[in-house]
Order: C-alpha cells, then structure tokens, then sequence
C-alpha cells in the first residue's frame, strides 16, 4: 500500500488557511501524479493515514506538527481547539472523496486498484459497570470512529457528536454528502492500545473554551503503562474494534495496517524480544476469532519491519522486527526473536506460538546467534 505523505497535508491545510483555495483542488492534484506515475504497480491506496488522531494532536492538542491549539498547558503559539479539529478533519474527509472519485473516473478500470481511508482505533472499556461509563463507551466511539466513519459510510456525522459540538461542526451540504458517502473501498485500521472510559459533565475545557476532550465528555486511561511506552496486551480490544466495524458500519472491507508493541531501543535486549513476540501472538489470534465471527478484515501488517524514527519517541522505542545499530554508519540490521517466529509463523509452523515454543525459539535464536 502506498500512504499519501502527511507533509503534502500539512502544505494543503496551509495553502486553504492562507488563500482560501480549497482542499480538495491541491491534494487531488497530488494524487493524480501519484497515480499517473506508480498506479500501475500499487493497486492499494491509503488517502488519509491515521485521520482522526493526526486532526486530534496537530490541532486539538499541538503536540504533534502542526501543533496549533489553545488548551492550557500546551507549548502552542497559535490556534483554536475548539473550532480547527472539526474544520481539518472535514477537509480531510472532502480531500479524500474528491481523490477517490479522480481515481474511479481516470484510472480504476485502466489499472484496477482500490483506494482507502485510515483511522486509528482504541479498544474501549468503561471504568465501572455503571449505566453513565456505557453511554460513554458509545460516545468515545462516536467521537474517535464516528467522526470520519460516520461520513464514509453513511453520508454524516453521528448525531451525538452534532449534539455535543453544535454549530462549531462543519456540515456537508447534500452534494458533499453524496460524494464522501462510499468514497473509501476499504477501511485501514490501526491499533495498538486499550483505554478503560469514566463518563464526565459534558463541560468546557480547563481553558473555558471547548475541545475535542471536552466535548467528548469521557475521561480516557491508556490500558498499561502508556507515559513508559508499554502497551498492555488487550487482544479483546482489536477484536472489540473488529466487532463494532461489522455491527456500526456494514461490515466493510478493512486492512489492519499497524499493529505491535514497542520496547526500549537496547541492541542486547531487543534481540530476545518475547514480550513482543506475545503481543503479536496474541492480537493475530484475535484477529482470527473476529474473521471466524463475520469480519471482513482481508489484511493485517505487523508495525514495523524494522526499527526507525518514531514520531513521538524517536529513536528511544522501537517496534521493529529487525534491529538497526543506529550508531554504524552502515546502519546494520538484525533479526530479533520476533522475525524468526513471525518467519515460521507465515510458513505455516505453529511449533512456535505458545509459550514452551518461543522458549524453544529462543535457544536455538541464542545458538545460532552464538555460532
């Protein structure tokens, strides 16, 4: 699959604040090179990667670029958290259609691939049985899918989610609807983490404007240790994810695009990566229990193959199956536990899934390592 570069994104959203064009007009031009040039050998085309949260931390939160926002706190400059989430994420949404309708009038039947939409997508738990923390499941849903789903799928915004924001959602007129509606072939997943959802008043942000957090009206805790960048391993929640995508949204076509855990960027422990090895075990199998139950989930990629720069870690975590010395001006990789196991696993050797397995696994990684 090929991912339209976020920086080109960024470029779009400034040239519309600064001279009003649209969108659309800038990343469809984009794309048409993009397709011109490499359509013939990618037939699998992701528009928009990790929609919501890269709406949600360039301009809700300013953590990630462009980093615009008001919320307190926050080492933001500029910005307003109550209105551009809403704003971006909506012409994120148009951008896309208007690309995935240049592809299907140019160049489908000519070179037969499909084109997708990504979202990033959190298992959720409520904090306590009572009725409050349910209804709250079902808002962060609203809130974090809903919001670029619901107009995939259904042509809108999920009325919760027009209640709570009222006039500071953009709102499709009927053409608009008409062209997002069924613009994605596919739907790329990507997932990595669990969060247990406390309901709260529905309320102004500490800044006394409203935000994304705020109108959401749900409290957020990661599953795990998520400030030391250790993942609990929650294959409920991918199959959880799996479950609402067939029930709330028709069951369409998706790719789990990345999914994996991270560990401490250390060359000697990296290479014994059980935890890891765990983890993936765990959320393949879920994967396989949620397509046994109906899913139309067709494609699952393991987050990385190798070790690279993070966005928001850097080189300090790394998710990779191969190790990079990042140090060697030859940036020498090297297998970890992990890509042996994933290896026999793709050839069909289930000797290696449990846990007596990956200790096996392991001593023969160690003599081989060794000899």
């Amino acid at each position: 699959m090929l991912l339209c570069s976020t920086t080109i994104i960024l470029s779009i959203l400034r040239m519309l604040m600064e001279d009003g064009s649209t969108a659309e007009s800038y990343f469809t031009a984009y794309a048409d090179v993009c397709f011109r040039e490499f359509g013939h050998h990618v037939k699998f085309w992701t528009t928009i990667n990790e929609a919501n949260v890269f709406t949600i931390g360039g301009y809700n939160d300013g953590i990630t670029p462009p980093g615009r926002c008001s919320s307190p706190g926050r080492n933001c400059t500029w910005g307003n958290s109550s209105t551009e989430p809403y704003i971006v994420g909506h012409n994120l949404l148009l951008a896309h259609a208007s690309v995935s309708r240049l592809y299907t009038q140019k160049y489908k039947d000519m070179q037969g691939g499909s084109v997708g939409f990504s979202v990033f997508a959190l298992g959720f738990t409520p904090s306590t049985s009572s009725t409050d923390d349910d209804i709250a499941i079902q808002r962060a849903k609203d809130f974090y899918l809903g919001w670029m789903l619901g107009p995939l799928i259904y042509g809108d915004y999920p009325e919760e989610m027009k209640r709570s924001v009222g006039s500071r959602l953009p709102v499709f007129s009927k053409e608009e609807s008409e062209q997002v509606k069924g613009s994605s072939d596919f739907i790329g997943i990507i997932h990595y983490l669990a969060a247990s959802v406390t309901n709260i008043e529905l309320k102004p942000s500490l800044s006394g404007n409203p935000d994304f957090h705020s109108d959401m009206g749900v409290s957020m805790t990661y599953l795990g240790n998520f400030s030391a960048f250790e993942y609990a391993v929650a294959p409920w929640a991918m199959e959880s994810v799996l479950e609402d995508m067939k029930l709330s949204y028709g069951n369409p076509p998706i790719y789990i695009l990345e999914n994996g855990t991270p560990m401490k960027q250390d060359l000697q422990l990296q290479q014994k990566d059980t935890p890891r090895i765990e983890y993936l075990h765990a959320y393949i199998g879920a994967v396989l229990r949620a397509v046994r139950n109906g899913s139309d989930t067709r494609g699952y990629f393991v987050w990385s193959f190798m070790d690279l720069y993070e966005l928001v870690k850097g080189y300090e975590f790394s998710f990779g199956l191969y190790s990079v010395n990042f140090s060697d001006p030859n940036r020498k990789r090297s297998p970890k536990l992990s890509a042996n196991w994933y290896s026999a696993f793709l050839k069909g050797n289930t000797t290696f899934l449990g846990s007596q397995g990956i200790m096996q696994l392991q001593n023969n990684f160690s003599f081989s390592a060794s000899s």
